[in-house]
């Protein structure tokens, strides 16, 4: 009788796990949305442009650029109206909101 030796090969992520982690769209603008969270000062654009490539950085950072770029678009794309006086931990909830669509 032979001996039958198994190897292991790498597998590839469920489906079920794959389909239920957000995108990573939706990663950016949570990770923003937390960084807004540690301010109590008004928002603007510039804050938030700041914060979003920070995010855009720590979520895709180690990704293809096309991938990145989809992201962040993606993600940019979704951002709620930002009037002024804006609240950054206002505009922090609206974001994760924004985020469970994507």
């Amino acid at each position: 009788m032979g001996h039958r030796t198994q190897t292991i090969e790498p597998r590839e992520p469920s489906t079920t796990s794959v389909l239920t982690e957000p995108s990573y769209a939706a990663q950016i603008l949570t990770v923003t949305a937390r960084l807004l969270g540690f301010t109590a000062q008004t928002i603007n654009i510039w804050q938030l442009e700041r914060d979003l490539t920070t995010a855009a950085d720590a979520v895709c950072g180690t990704l293809p650029e096309a991938v990145r770029h989809d992201a962040s678009t993606r993600a940019r794309a979704s951002l709620p109206p930002l009037p002024l006086g804006t609240q950054a931990h206002d505009y922090a909830e609206q974001l994760r909101s924004a985020a469970t669509g994507l």
